[in-house]
């Protein structure tokens, strides 16, 4: 899943992007839920059983979810592959954005859980990678990175990086099914997390 928390001279909104009001931001304030939209937007339409397989709940649990999903419209459901037995899901949006510091002030306990819920989720992807980093191609062991450093910077600074860092994000292949058609040969899906922490004040 792809969020960004971003102010008004950060990266342009793209076609496919949905930008967090309040109802959405509610809705999304849960890990589950936060899960099932990454899934689907990373591996395509899905049903709520191979979904609850995947996230380690029962079926129950995610079509719940998946529900309150479509009802927030993060998520519809997949006409052409559903039958009368089984339903088919697949997102609306590649991406989420977060845009706007008056969403924080009028709901900072679901703007928490949200945040939350997306670092847990960055946290297990973190995780899945380093436990098969042993049995990985030597080529693709090659290539994981884990670092930071700490800079000091102002606030306009801090924009001005993260909006470098998108710009030098954006100019690689997206993971889409479109450029899955033209990826070379040897391709293969990389997920780059970004953070830009700012420290509390120390005494």
């Amino acid at each position: 899943m792809a969020d960004a928390w971003e102010g008004p001279d950060g990266p342009a909104v793209e076609a496919e992007s949905v930008v967090l009001d309040a109802k959405g931001l509610r809705a999304l304030a849960h890990p589950v839920r936060v899960q099932l939209v990454g899934l689907l937007r990373k591996h395509g339409p899905s049903t709520a059983t191979r979904l609850a397989e995947r996230l380690g709940v029962n079926s129950g649990t995610a079509s719940y979810h998946l529900r309150q999903l479509g009802a927030a419209g993060f998520v519809e459901e997949d006409t052409e592959r559903g039958n009368a037995r089984e339903r088919w899901w697949r997102s609306v949006h590649r991406m989420t954005e977060l845009r706007g510091r008056e969403l924080a002030d009028d709901e900072p306990e679901a703007m928490l859980a949200y945040l939350q819920s997306v670092a847990a989720l960055y946290t297990l992807h973190v995780q899945r990678t380093l436990g098969g980093l042993q049995t990985m191609p030597p080529a693709w062991r090659g290539t994981f990175d884990m670092s930071d450093r700490d800079l000091l910077l102002t606030p306009d600074e801090t924009v001005a990086l993260r909006q470098e860092l998108w710009d030098v994000i954006g100019r690689y292949r997206p993971d889409t099914p479109e450029a899955a058609a033209t990826a070379p040969e040897g391709a293969g899906r990389v997920e780059v997390i970004t953070h830009i922490l700012p420290e509390p004040e120390e005494s």
